[in-house]
């Protein structure tokens, strides 16, 4: 079953810029101990932008079914969902069914807007209450499935189940063994003739919680805090809304996202969306846990599944998927960005070489003075690139290009061969590069996943062998400063930091996933001499709306940072990160009296 063919409803809504494009409802479960609590809880859900709560009867530590149903329901600021989850179906109620079940129609008496209901005694419920429902509530029949996700079929046949009942609403939750699971659900909800809840749990199955606003969904469900979850995989409130833009999304919302394994790290997604939005570019973005890519592109082969990055370990397998491959891509063997044609057809690139090599570059003219005219730092200098996989072959062929002499290392010999041979380079083993160093003033890159979060005391080599180096670059990103670098700086080496590739590869995926231009519509005589490509960094590094003037005499490049010169008097503006990120683009801002929309980079920390 593939997602190629799904005819998407319309919504019957607006759809102008900054107006909400679909009916789906973020409802905030509500789970506390006293009753107090869940009403505190529950102002909080409607300060952050929820529609409902579903208030969790079972977390109560203690119960008065008539006392503190009156309370929650009449007090409680935003309309309310009443569920009273039995042990039996993943909740923590664990007395007598009848008293359950009789707390559920008193809550339907006292004005609940919506009751869930079990399937496995929605048949028992429906007798009890003898067609006596108030017009006003609607009845969720739901069922829950901790272990799997179902076939199509056996999903619609339970749809069926549900409906039977006389549900309301259906509610069909399962839980994610792999990313393609949730095309399932998608399937079903767009086909849907009644309101429907579809999720699928866990983090491989986290894309439904944000696309189901995108195939219809009644609801989703969004925690008022990060961790404090209902279910396995569920967002939070503020990530629908302000990181995804859930209420912007609509049956054309075009999807994009980063495929890896892991992927939960990745800050690709607090990048992309606030920049879709920036420029009102209608789509998504979103990280994809993927096991296995060739089945993921066949699952989600529709055309509103359009563009790709990719990280660790996928770089080659998604090579290995694309119908067309860009020249530089083919010649390194990995891609990092992906891009479907309007045809069907996959296009690959790598992007990663120019990102890092720019970003090293930088480092080197920095340390040493020099200027873009002098040409490549890099050339005759013995570049040592740790990790033969699909960001070690994009950073050892940048090295070629530049004329830097290659050694690749590995902690297999063959792989770091093979990969050495295509650049003209040697190569060694990750164990004997301990004891490298034929000369002093080597460039150090690390392509592997050591020093990554969660496993930030690793590092893939000693502080001790970082003396011979005048610069170490780490791919890495999260944490910014991996204890590589930070070792590497003890030794007195420049240090170059992973968001500096990220920034830099970021703005060419860009332009590739939305088809914008990447140069500004006006230059003047102070924009001239920097190419198309940086002056494009000026244009979109803006991802708020917030428009800054800036009093300029000079050009920015005669400031160290970005924030220390030029942000003067500007209220409520923090910039974060400011430093290296922003010491590689300030040289573009350099128009007197310009105003730009500056991006606010939260992400670094």
């Amino acid at each position: 079953m593939t997602l190629d063919s799904i005819p998407l409803a319309t919504m019957d809504l607006q759809t102008a810029d900054g107006v909400r494009r679909n009916s789906t409802k973020i409802c905030a479960p509500v789970m506390a101990e006293t009753v107090d609590q869940m009403l505190t809880q529950a102002r909080k859900a409607k300060e952050l932008g929820a529609d409902l709560v579903e208030i969790r009867l079972d977390f109560l530590k203690t119960f008065n079914p008539r006392q503190d149903l009156e309370i929650l329901i009449k007090q409680c600021p935003l309309p309310t969902l009443i569920t009273y989850r039995p042990i039996w179906e993943g909740g923590k109620y664990d007395g007598d069914e009848s008293k359950r079940q009789n707390a559920l129609r008193l809550a339907m008496e006292l004005g609940a807007d919506y009751i869930d209901v079990e399937l496995q005694v929605a048949h028992d419920f429906y007798n009890a209450i003898q067609g006596k429902k108030p017009a006003k509530i609607k009845i969720i029949v739901s069922s829950h499935n901790y272990q799997n996700t179902p076939s199509l079929e056996e999903i619609g046949n339970l749809v069926a189940r549900i409906l039977a009942t006389g549900a309301d609403i259906v509610k069909v939750a399962t839980t994610a063994v792999d990313i393609t699971d949730s095309a399932r659900l998608f399937q079903i909800l767009v086909h849907s003739q009644v309101p429907m809840i579809g999720i699928v749990m866990g983090e491989k199955g986290f894309i439904s919680r944000i696309l189901s606003a995108k195939f219809g969904g009644f609801l989703t469900f969004g925690s008022i805090e990060a961790g404090l979850v209902s279910a396995p995989g569920q967002p939070a409130v503020k990530e629908l809304l302000e990181l995804y833009n859930f209420r912007q999304l609509g049956p054309d919302t075009k999807v994009h996202g980063v495929i890896g394994n892991p992927i939960g790290h990745s800050k690709s997604p607090h990048l992309y969306n606030p920049a879709f939005k920036s420029v009102n570019f209608n789509g998504i973005y979103l990280p994809l846990l993927v096991d296995n890519v060739a089945n993921f592109l066949k699952t989600y082969s529709s055309h509103d599944f359009v563009g790709y990055s990719y990280t660790i370990p996928h770089k080659e397998a998604g090579f290995n998927c694309c119908d067309e491959i860009d020249p530089i891509a083919k010649e390194i063997g990995a891609i990092s960005c992906m891009i479907k044609r309007p045809d069907g057809n996959l296009m690959g690139y790598n992007v990663d070489y120019l990102g890092a090599i720019a970003a090293i570059e930088e480092g080197l003219r920095a340390s040493n003075g020099a200027s873009q005219a002098s040409g490549s730092p890099l050339t005759g200098k013995l570049f040592v690139v740790m990790g033969a996989g699909g960001a070690g072959k994009a950073l050892a062929f940048g090295g070629k290009e530049k004329g830097a002499r290659v050694i690749v290392a590995n902690r297999t010999y063959d792989k770091a061969k093979q990969l050495a041979s295509k650049v003209g380079g040697e190569a060694i083993t990750l164990a004997e590069l301990e004891n490298f160093h034929p000369e002093d003033g080597m460039i150090l890159a690390n392509t592997t996943s050591v020093g990554m979060k969660p496993k930030i005391e690793s590092t893939p080599l000693s502080k001790e062998a970082l003396k011979h180096y005048s610069l170490v670059f780490d791919a890495i990103y999260t944490p910014k400063m991996t204890r590589l670098l930070r070792e590497a700086q003890e030794s007195g080496a420049t240090i170059v930091y992973g968001t500096e590739m990220f920034i830099n590869q970021a703005f060419v995926q860009f332009e590739k996933f939305t088809g914008l231009p990447g140069t500004m519509n006006q230059q003047n005589d102070q924009t001239q001499e920097f190419s198309p490509h940086q002056v494009y960094h000026l244009k979109f590094l803006s991802f708020s709306d917030l428009s800054l003037n800036f009093p300029c005499s000079t050009k920015a490049t005669d400031s160290g940072h970005f924030g220390e010169k030029y942000i003067r008097n500007i209220c409520l503006v923090t910039l974060i990160a400011v430093g290296p990120i922003f010491q590689h683009y300030s040289y573009c801002i350099s128009i007197p009296q310009c105003s730009i929309r500056c991006c606010l980079l939260l992400l670094y920390q």
